[in-house]
């Protein structure tokens, strides 16, 4: 195995003290120059060096590792947001350690502590299960933490998401500019997650001010079932007044738009003349045919905010405020809500 360089010889390569290297790659790059900061930076690329950041936390106290837990990996809004979570780590020379929960409590609850045993230096969570009691005991041992999208009963931590009340208010309005009457909301279970009832709750108190009529579906069932609620909800609305009432299906996320996407080609159902839209962009809304109508969050912002939080955040927690970052969604408009005869 070659033999790794030392912090020594980078500073003798770029021409500068111990110290300053040490500096560079502890994250107070602030206390040099940009000049210095290029010399160790191109010395260290042409030495290959890579500090050994567990070796400096049990020296120093500090591991230079940022936690994350994520409910579900494969979720495209989590992988989104930790793009910009560990960009923002990066620039500020923190390293990022990320566990998948899979939805699972359990599992939950034991890579917290794998966290604690990492010594990470904070902590970003997107829960799955409600681990407030082990939050708090981390939180009372000093560790800053933010909660990603979904909030907790009793832990007290800056929360950064989406504004949901704003995502389903331009819903709703686009939905009604383009002439739909009749909505279904589609959403999975909501007791699982604080959006999803922020968003149905948002949903059924804004239909009556809009002058609009709505449901709400749960999915927890197979895909058959969508197919038949779907295909009931649409032929139940047609015979509704003396004429056909337009009407659109309003997905919670991005795993609902793409079930009920499914859903609609197998129903032979065209897009427009039966609205589609859901909240979170995804690669592909744009390439179905004539597109699908979403509300992009600003993922990479929402992952920023999250570590901006936790650098913020003071050693102990006992007598901070908790504050929420709440982002606004941009609406991008395509056929699928382009109503046609």
């Amino acid at each position: 195995m070659p033999r790794r360089a030392t912090i020594i010889e980078v500073a003798r390569e770029a021409g500068v003290s111990k110290t300053s290297v040490s500096r560079y790659f502890s994250g107070e790059r602030d206390k040099l120059s940009p000049a210095l900061c290029e010399r160790i930076a191109a010395a260290a690329l042409r030495l290959d060096y890579r500090p050994n950041q567990m070796a400096r936390g049990l020296k120093g106290g500090r591991s230079r590792l940022i936690g994350m837990l994520v409910a579900d990996i494969r979720n495209p809004f989590s992988v989104a947001v930790m793009h910009g979570v560990e960009r923002a780590c990066r620039e500020q020379g923190l390293a990022l350690l990320v566990c998948n929960t899979d939805n699972d409590p359990e599992l939950e609850r034991t890579h917290l502590g794998l966290m604690a045993a990492y010594q990470v230096e904070g902590l970003i969570i997107n829960a799955s299960g409600s681990p407030d009691a082990e939050l708090q005991a981390l939180t009372d041992q000093g560790m800053p933490l933010v909660l990603l999208d979904r909030e907790l009963g009793t832990v007290q931590a800056d929360l950064v998401g989406l504004d949901n009340a704003k995502a389903i208010d331009l819903a709703l309005d686009h939905l009604a500019e383009q002439g739909y009457g009749e909505l279904l909301y589609l959403s999975e279970p909501p007791e699982r997650a604080s959006p999803r009832r922020e968003r149905l709750t948002r949903f059924q108190d804004g239909l009556a001010v809009r002058r609009l009529t709505g449901e709400a579906y749960t999915m927890n069932g197979s895909d058959d079932e969508l197919v038949r609620a779907i295909e009931a909800f649409l032929t139940r609305s047609a015979h509704k007044g003396s004429g056909e009432v337009p009407r659109a299906l309003l997905c919670a996320n991005g795993a609902v738009t793409l079930a009920a996407t499914r859903a609609m080609q197998r129903l032979g159902a065209r897009l427009g003349k039966t609205g589609l839209m859901g909240i979170d962009e995804l690669d592909w809304c744009a390439l179905i045919d004539p597109g699908i109508t979403t509300l992009a969050q600003p993922t990479e912002a929402i992952g920023q905010q999250a570590v901006a939080s936790l650098l913020a955040k003071p050693n102990s927690q006992a007598d901070a405020k908790a504050r929420q970052h709440r982002f606004e969604p941009k609406l991008i408009a395509r056929g699928s809500t382009r109503l046609t005869g």
